[in-house]
């Protein structure tokens, strides 16, 4: 992606979490694994960042589109859907990466690192009723 302007997460709690990821040079929470990832939306074009945890399976990051167990797909991961070119950034480092949902199979192999790594997505998933998509994302470059 180009240097075009990118707009944080409309969320206050996530725009704060983009925040304390700048301040910390990508540390914000002590054993988590937070990042940084920027979609373009789908309606709008526009560059759209948010901050996620995610676990590593091999080269791919992990990420969980719970939207906090709620009815609805996250809108980062409707843009990513429409367009799987996105940007990472990972501690300091940024960069650019490919998107795609994990199949069947490997949701069922990682879902359980997923949970080990943030407790809070197993009560996700039985608070919805939609499945709740791993995506896997790898870098490009």
């Amino acid at each position: 992606m180009t240097a075009e302007p990118v707009t944080d997460s409309p969320a206050p709690w996530v725009a704060d979490h983009i925040r304390r990821f700048e301040r910390t040079a990508g540390r914000p929470r002590p054993g988590m694994a937070d990042l940084l990832l920027t979609t373009r939306g789908r309606r709008s074009g526009l560059l759209r960042r948010t901050a996620l945890a995610y676990v590593r399976d091999g080269d791919a990051y992990v990420l969980t589109a719970s939207n906090a167990g709620g009815d609805r797909h996250p809108a980062w991961y409707l843009n990513l859907t429409a367009d799987p070119a996105v940007t990472l950034q990972v501690a300091a480092e940024t960069f650019p990466a490919l998107a795609r949902r994990a199949n069947p199979a490997e949701a069922e192999r990682l879902w359980p690192a997923v949970v080990a790594a943030m407790p809070s997505y197993a009560a996700y998933r039985t608070a919805t009723t939609r499945a709740i998509p791993l995506v896997l994302v790898t870098r490009t470059t």
